[in-house]
């Protein structure tokens, strides 16, 4: 049960193929954001490839202080994986349910404003990777 834990770089490394097949698979699709007066369109294929470069860094941030022999908390691991691939897996499974077809706006914005929760929480668990990789390399120098 440990697994995931003991070498999460394998989860974020693995990871990297399938987001890169879900880019290319979905190629003319777009990410539309508005701001205010302005919108941002990103393709997904870009968003999968800047993706794939963060999961790749985090990988060999994993795979470099295992092989350093650094240790690391294994619930500051599970926190990041968990809210990383957790929120990725809820963040579309509540994209799916948006109406198009009868425009209820109010259940729309309301299911935005969770999605846009999910995403800032997501970005949050990001500071987990470093601080887990500092604590790595300063518990070794005890």
């Amino acid at each position: 049960m440990n697994r995931p834990a003991e070498k999460p770089y394998m989860i974020f490394l693995c990871s990297i193929p399938l987001m890169l097949l879900i880019g290319l698979w979905n190629d003319d699709a777009v990410l539309d954001l508005n701001l205010y007066d302005t919108y941002y369109v990103i393709p997904y294929l870009d968003l999968t490839i800047f993706a794939s470069i963060l999961f790749g860094i985090m990988g060999m941030g994993y795979w470099i202080m295992e092989k350093a022999g650094k240790n690391q908390l294994k619930w500051l691991i599970w926190t990041h994986i968990g809210l990383t691939f957790g929120g990725i897996l809820l963040i579309w499974i509540l994209s799916k349910f948006y109406r198009t077809e009868i425009l209820e706006y109010k259940f729309n914005d309301s299911l935005t404003l969770i999605i846009s929760l999910i995403v800032l929480l997501i970005l949050l668990a990001q500071f987990v990777f470093p601080i887990n990789i500092i604590y790595g390399l300063m518990k070794s120098k005890n």
